[in-house]
């Protein structure tokens, strides 16, 4: 397999939110408009990148007792850093997105991605799928935040397109879930036709 298709494979065949359904407590906390959800999907995968590609590179020097410990210290290592970043450069995001933030270090995604991946493939490799997944989950987050911003308060990345209030409820939680099931349905209808 390519690294084109590494990257591709992130995104559409194996989406984290659309298709293995990881990563739900960001997916539906964090979405109430698209600029977060670009914000978290952004942290996520620069994480996912930095983590893939050390774990790439330490995996067999790492004893399987303590192996997965020493991917999640890896883990909150370069969550710490993005964290630090985020709160230097974009503090609005940052208190925005709050404790999802430091969350990112027990995402159950880049734990898949580094025992699944990252631990068996080179560094190139990993740093492709870290990409490609990373990718997919910020295509998922800034997708659901799009609609439920645009279905709750009538605007887009901030930008107010239309009079009115919009329906509350896609601002509040049971929105998440609604705009999800309804995305993840219209998700498969599309890769299925493609396949």
């Amino acid at each position: 397999m390519n690294r084109l298709q590494i990257i591709s494979k992130g995104i559409i065949k194996e989406n984290p939110i659309f298709v293995l359904l990881l990563g739900m407590c960001p997916t539906l906390g964090t979405t109430s408009s698209a600029m977060n959800g670009l914000g978290m999907g952004m942290a996520t995968t620069l994480v996912l990148i930095m983590a893939n590609a050390s774990i790439s590179l330490v995996a067999g020097a790492i004893p399987d007792k303590v192996r997965i410990p020493s991917y999640i210290v890896i883990i909150a290592g370069f969550t710490t850093v993005v964290q630090l970043l985020m709160q230097a450069y974009t503090p609005g995001l940052y208190a925005t997105l709050g404790i999802f933030i430091p969350l990112i270090a027990v995402n159950c995604v880049l734990l898949a991605r580094a025992e699944a991946f990252a631990s068996k493939n080179s560094v190139l490799d990993s740093i492709c799928d870290g990409l490609g997944i990373g990718l997919g989950f910020t295509l998922a987050l800034t997708t659901l935040g799009s609609v439920r911003e645009i279905l709750g308060s009538m605007s887009l990345f901030g930008y107010k397109f239309a009079q009115g209030d919009g329906m509350l409820v896609f601002i509040l939680a049971p929105g998440a879930f609604i705009a999800l099931g309804y995305l993840i349905v219209i998700f498969k209808k599309i890769t299925a036709k493609k396949v």
